[in-house]
């Protein structure tokens, strides 16, 4: 109960914590109104950056969410053409992450990571079409345990500045593994090929436990 009240947060927030906390302490010496917004917005950056544990169905027929927030595409498509895939058909699920959900990313699959390529970029709402191709973005190819290509696409949003990667190129990751995070407001786009679709858009998805394709 106390774990939900007050999860474990990303070593990324607790920095963030400090700026908000001490803005919060001087707001409060010029009025009780702006402290208590100063509060508000600190408790806010804390459950921003919660990192709860999550329960991984460590299935490789399965591939798993990366983030938390809604599913706004399912659809077929051209792979990423910053990896040289853009001949290749693959399906592909977005998952949108608004301020209020959690911003840990997971890898969808077991496997081993053979590519990282980080893109500088613009900062459009990362809801729209656009964003996939123009904002900031971090790209994982990973190769299942089937042999298959999955890609995750980490996408900076609208008030995102910052992507962070907590993966490495060679490193062999376990269904569900904590690869990084965005800072405020994203998305998050996985590629694929070989697995059938189980959600739908408008589905809300929780990351590394709501089954996003089956084999």
């Amino acid at each position: 109960m106390i774990s939900k009240i007050f999860p474990k947060i990303h070593a990324e927030g607790y920095k963030f914590l400090v700026i908000f906390g001490l803005i919060t302490v001087v707001l409060y010496s010029f009025s009780d109104f702006l402290g208590l917004i100063g509060l508000v917005l600190t408790i806010w950056v804390y459950y921003f950056f919660r990192d709860p544990e999550r329960v991984i169905i460590d299935d490789d027929n399965y591939l798993v969410s990366p983030a938390d927030g809604e599913i706004i595409k399912v659809e077929e498509t051209d792979g990423p053409k910053e990896l040289g895939l853009e001949n290749k058909r693959f399906k592909k699920i977005s998952v949108f992450m608004n301020v209020f959900d959690c911003h840990v990313n997971r890898t969808p699959c077991a496997g081993k990571i053979n590519e990282i390529l980080y893109k500088p970029g613009t900062f459009v709402n990362a809801s729209l079409d656009k964003a996939s191709e123009d904002n900031e973005r971090n790209y994982f190819k990973i190769k299942d345990n089937q042999n298959n290509d999955v890609i995750v696409v980490q996408i900076a949003g609208l008030v995102a500045r910052r992507i962070v990667c907590e993966a490495n190129k060679e490193q062999k990751l376990k269904q569900g593994d904590r690869i990084g995070m965005i800072r405020f407001g994203s998305r998050a786009d996985v590629y694929y090929e070989n697995y059938e679709p189980l959600v739908k858009v408008g589905q809300k998805a929780i990351s590394g436990e709501t089954l996003l394709a089956k084999r």
